[in-house]
């Protein structure tokens, strides 16, 4: 029986460490091809994290990651684009000068 994913957030630990998952990667192409700008509004616990590396991966081209998913031949792998993805899961910062530390931080980190 495979394991659970539970407090995975990446999508290429779920898929080259075999655990259980189930095949989210149509809405992904959905996101891409209908929408423009998108609010994640969840709760804790609700896979926000995972769905925005599975993104992080496709935007990427690392087509190896969808072997056998709907979105192996659904994108065009060929296209690559540079991703910037910032974390606040430190907690709450109480004042600007140090959030945009944390975003410099981040970003002088890639």
């Amino acid at each position: 029986m495979k394991k659970l994913p539970i407090g995975i957030a990446t999508l290429s630990k779920i898929i080259n460490e075999d655990y259980a998952s189930v095949d989210k990667s149509r809405f992904v192409h959905e996101l891409v091809e209908n929408g423009s700008y998108y609010f994640l509004s969840r709760p804790r616990r609700f896979g926000k994290s995972l769905l925005v590396d599975t993104l992080k991966e496709a935007f990427e081209g690392n087509r190896q990651l969808f072997k056998g998913l709907w979105l192996e031949e659904h994108w065009d792998w060929e296209t690559q684009y540079p991703v910037i993805r910032f974390s606040f899961g430190e907690g709450v910062s109480s004042y600007r000068n140090r959030l945009e530390e944390k975003i410099w931080e981040q970003l002088t980190l890639h």
